[in-house]
């Protein structure tokens, strides 16, 4: 299941897949942000815990409300950062691995005009098809 998809129509995307279960860990979610652009992409692995997606439904609020968010920023792991208006006048998302590889990569995107809907959706999708997801 995607749990979100910041994609445009010029082949640049974010994704955050959820794979299931983490298996070392019950309380958690195995996933993956995979980033396709022309130029570069990759994908890391991911463990999602009741606490980020609720944090990740705080940031669509914050998104919402016209503010730029850092998802999972003061966590172990990848962070992904959203800037509503990026150095090309367009959304921006910023994955970064400080603690594992290092490597930052910014993708511009446009996404449909009704993302922050979507993903809510998405979100709920989620919590729906995987309740109860244990608290972290």
């Amino acid at each position: 299941m995607d749990l979100v998809v910041l994609a445009d129509d010029e082949g640049n995307s974010v994704c955050v897949k959820v794979l299931g279960r983490h298996p070392d860990w019950s309380a958690g979610l195995a996933a993956e942000i995979v980033v396709q652009t022309p130029f570069v992409s990759g994908r890391i692995d991911l463990v999602l815990s009741a606490s980020k997606l609720e944090a990740w439904a705080d940031g669509l609020a914050r998104l919402d409300a016209g503010e730029d968010i850092a998802w999972m920023a003061m966590g172990r792991g990848p962070s992904i950062s959203i800037q509503l208006t990026g150095e090309r006048d367009c959304p921006e998302v910023v994955v970064e691995d400080v603690t594992g590889s290092m490597v930052t990569v910014r993708v511009p995107v446009v996404p449909p005009e009704d993302w922050i809907a979507s993903h809510r959706q998405r979100l709920h999708d989620l919590t729906t098809n995987w309740n109860p997801i244990p608290s972290a």
